[in-house]
């Protein structure tokens, strides 16, 4: 059976701070942050949103007429849950108007989580092929103001159907999977900002890199040649260029050039909004359909998928017809060029204005024109407002 991703959302605030101006304020050269992390711009995330709100606003893009009463499962992958109870798609599935008979949970794996609600989802659709899943990677990565890890903060959503004969991309039956008890990321439960092991973490992720991709090339008889592209998870596109390294002396000059390549293509968006845990490799996936100029349909991509503490995992995507968008590349480019620049004082304010753990209502005079946003806390229960109707 042919299953795989049929549409893709992509959703982050209309806020970002400059790495260059960044770098300048925190006595840096702008080139550590430019090549030697990799990243140009940063989104910041105001009070108004949360990864509920961000979650809608990247999925009710691609929920329509066709697709509405069809999805009976929905995954909210993501690390920064808003209830240590209620799963975010119980909200989500309540602001689309999606069906209520339907299974609704939240899954977490740091920044696997994603990965997981899709290999769930595809066997779900195997055993259901009239009907269809929705998975969602919605999160905010904080490491604090001034700390090594700020470079690599971020935000934002993708969303993903799931589907039988899927317009974008098939994915493959079986993957390859390598997981241990690794502690070079983690987030306390009474903290909003993550605790890393920065150099670790990047040890732990070319390895499991390349224990998945070897795995699955011996498993299927394949070579690394055979592949278009290969798509990361991208906390940092720097990450990503170390583990496509790692493999590069086993391909020809020619396909490593044509790699390095559609690399580039993958790391274009990530590049201008940073971290998005759970969302990073399907971001990732997302710019390379959308800035590669040589995909054509039936062309491989191998997929890493990275999970700190810590779980990897390397399956394949094959591109369908109907994998190009130029409706939802357009909508990306106008999101990204749109947004508002902080300075770096006002992002430093907007980023201490967040927070999930205060029971209180927020104020402030953030504009948030979005069509879903989260509005404060009553009485312990969240608030969320819809701007105008989701695509019915």
């Amino acid at each position: 059976m042919n299953v795989g991703i049929d549409k893709i959302g992509f959703f982050t605030p209309n806020y970002y701070v400059d790495m260059v101006e960044l770098a300048k304020a925190r006595n840096e050269d702008p080139n550590k942050y430019l090549i030697g992390i990799g990243q140009t711009e940063q989104a910041v995330i105001p009070p108004t949103q949360d990864t509920v709100t961000m979650a809608a606003n990247a999925a009710s893009q691609i929920i329509n007429d066709a697709n509405r009463k069809k999805i009976s499962l929905i995954i909210f992958g993501t690390e920064t849950g808003v209830d240590n109870s209620k799963s975010g798609a119980i909200y989500l599935q309540n602001l689309l108007k999606l069906k209520r008979e339907a299974r609704a949970f939240e899954i977490k794996q740091a920044c696997y989580g994603a990965t997981a609600g899709i290999q769930m989802a595809k066997d779900f659709v195997k055993a259901h092929p009239e009907q269809q899943a929705l998975v969602i990677g919605s999160d905010i990565a904080r490491y604090g103001v001034a700390t090594p890890g700020e470079v690599t903060q971020g935000g934002g959503a993708i969303a993903m159907t799931i589907a039988n004969d899927p317009d974008i991309m098939e994915l493959s039956s079986d993957s390859s999977v390598y997981s241990d008890d690794i502690m070079d990321f983690w987030r306390p439960l009474n903290k909003t900002e993550a605790v890393v092991d920065g150099h670790y973490s990047n040890d732990i992720y070319q390895d499991f890199f390349y224990k998945t991709i070897h795995n699955y090339l011996d498993n299927h008889d394949m070579t690394l040649a055979e592949f278009k592209a290969l798509v990361f998870h991208l906390p940092y596109t720097k990450m990503g260029l170390k583990g496509l390294r790692k493999v590069l002396p086993e391909v020809s000059e020619t396909k490593q050039t044509e790699l390095l390549k559609e690399f580039e293509a993958s790391r274009v968006y990530s590049k201008r909004v940073g971290n998005l845990y759970t969302g990073s490799l399907y971001l990732s996936l997302l710019s390379l359909l959308d800035n590669s100029s040589d995909l054509k349909a039936n062309d491989k991509v191998g997929i890493f998928s990275y999970g700190s503490g810590a779980q990897g995992e390397f399956f394949v995507g094959t591109l369908k017809e109907n994998f190009k968008n130029g409706e939802r590349k357009l909508r990306i480019k106008q999101l990204l060029d749109e947004r508002t620049k902080l300075s770096v004082s006002e992002y430093e304010n907007m980023f201490n204005q967040w927070t999930n753990l205060d029971p209180d209502n927020f104020t402030g005079d953030v504009i948030d024109n979005s069509e879903f946003t989260f509005n404060g806390i009553v009485d312990e229960k969240r608030q969320y407002s819809t701007k105008k109707l989701t695509n019915s």
